[in-house]
């Protein structure tokens, strides 16, 4: 049962993102890194938006490339394990323009572009023993555990071996992926003025000692060399005085509102965006804040104000879904999720949340439609094994425990938990009939269980 946290202080909470206590605390340990991942559809939609013309340019299917959003206030970003971009939080909250954070992903797209991965492949096979690499591959599952109670998804892993260990380029790579990037965003028609203003940042890391270094700084070593380039594109690029249209800085200004929101103490977010800062993206922090606090009596006015002027747009529907399940008013927040849903339907995370809601009622009206809408929603997330537990207990209330323990094998099997994944396969190959589709899943599952057991 999905229950409301007891403790908000001590666990992520973002709207949009089926969220489960983390299974380690995100914070750098003296022998290595810990990290959580975390989900949401607007930021991953809207770094999905920046991220699409770059990775076009650069002749990548857009969808074969899998992001990630990283829990942690420091600036970072990296690729790892193939077609795999990470972006830490703080730097999506660092930046102030999206041309900063597109500039990023031009540069980190030209290191898979280099292969510059390639000379990592063995210290990546000897972080696998560790457990590391099966930690960050993991945030492709988004990790759960058997406890959920609350509300989006967040894994934690840790490891022994540090980051800037695994992840650090030379000074060479880097140049080459500066000018692949810039090339991409010339390809793109976007101003690389972005990436020179983030180099300004890191810049300004370089003065600092060690250990207060933003770890990008550590892995991606900056050279005077490399500004200059910048510079001399910024100069001979058609496109350096073309910035983005308003409505990529309105997406930026709400992605780095809700962020801060949810992950910033509810004090600080009152300072960064004070009562008199009428602005549409300080509303919907102070909103967020409220609702953490939690005082719905002040949070539900300012999400519904926000609802009034723009009555199409699905994460302020979602939010208020959110706001009413998680303190404990489940019918009525399904009305919310549904609208979200209506208007973006095409995001497996809505359709989870809005599943999982229906199914908290124990209304059995609701079992038929809720299954529906997990089945869709693993068909467009399969990074989100949540849906697959939720379609055990649907199939399970509809006492077809076939499919159930179909889908709690697939879900033990994608959360890494091996002997639960053979042993419920077996059970739905006992109970289902021989030569439907749900048997030969569970067929397949069982078999995927088995060599994962064996290596």
């Amino acid at each position: 049962m999905v229950r409301r946290l007891a403790s908000r202080a001590t666990a992520l909470i973002l709207a949009g993102a089926l969220l489960f206590p983390a299974l380690a605390p995100a914070r750098a340990q003296p022998t290595g890194e810990q990290m959580s991942f975390i989900r949401d559809a607007e930021i991953e939609n809207t770094v999905r938006i920046y991220a699409t013309p770059i990775f076009e340019a650069a002749g990548f299917n857009p969808a074969d490339i899998d992001v990630f959003l990283v829990n942690d206030n420091r600036l970072n970003a990296f690729v790892a394990g193939g077609l795999n971009l990470f972006l830490n939080t703080g730097l999506l909250v660092r930046a102030d323009t999206p041309e900063q954070v597109i500039g990023v992903i031009a540069h980190e797209t030209g290191h898979i572009v280099g292969g510059h991965l390639a000379r990592l492949e063995e210290a990546f096979r000897d972080a696998s023993k560790h457990g590391w690499l099966q930690y960050v591959l993991a945030a492709a599952a988004a990790v759960a555990t058997k406890n959920g109670n609350a509300a989006t998804a967040v894994i934690s892993g840790g490891s022994q071996l540090t980051m800037a260990t695994l992840l650090k380029f030379s000074r060479a790579q880097e140049a080459s992926a500066d000018q692949a990037g810039l090339a991409y965003l010339d390809s793109a028609g976007i101003s690389a003025i972005g990436l020179r203003d983030f180099f300004a940042i890191l810049r300004d890391q370089e003065l600092l000692v060690v250990a207060r270094q933003a770890p990008y700084i550590r892995t991606h070593p900056l050279t005077t060399e490399r500004i200059q380039s910048v510079e001399a594109h910024i100069k001979n690029s058609p496109f350096s005085d073309k910035r983005l249209g308003p409505e990529y800085q309105e997406m930026q200004a709400r992605m780095r509102a809700k962020l801060r929101g949810f992950l910033d103490p509810v004090g600080r977010v009152m300072r960064q965006y004070p009562e008199s800062d009428i602005s549409l993206e300080a509303r919907y922090a102070r909103a967020i804040a409220y609702y953490r606090k939690p005082d719905l009596s002040r949070a539900l006015p300012l999400i519904d104000g926000l609802i009034a002027e723009h009555p199409r747009d699905p994460y302020f529907h979602e939010l208020r879904g959110q706001m009413l399940f998680e303190n404990g008013r489940i019918v009525e927040s399904i009305p919310a999720y549904i609208q979200a849903v209506d208007l973006l339907p095409n995001n497996g995370l809505l359709r989870t949340e809005l599943a999982r809601a229906m199914l908290e009622t124990g209304e059995p009206s609701f079992t038929a439609a809720a299954i529906e809408h997990l089945e869709q929603a693993r068909r467009l997330d399969s990074r989100m094994p949540l849906s697959l537990r939720l379609l055990a207990v649907g199939y399970g209330r509809q006492e077809d425990f076939g499919m159930s323990a179909r889908y709690s094998a697939e879900f033990a099997l994608r959360t890494g938990q091996i002997d639960d994944a053979i042993g419920q396969a077996e059970k739905a190959i006992r109970l289902l009939p021989a030569g439907s589709v749900g048997r030969r899943q569970a067929e397949d599952i069982k078999q995927e269980a088995e060599n994962i057991r064996k290596s």
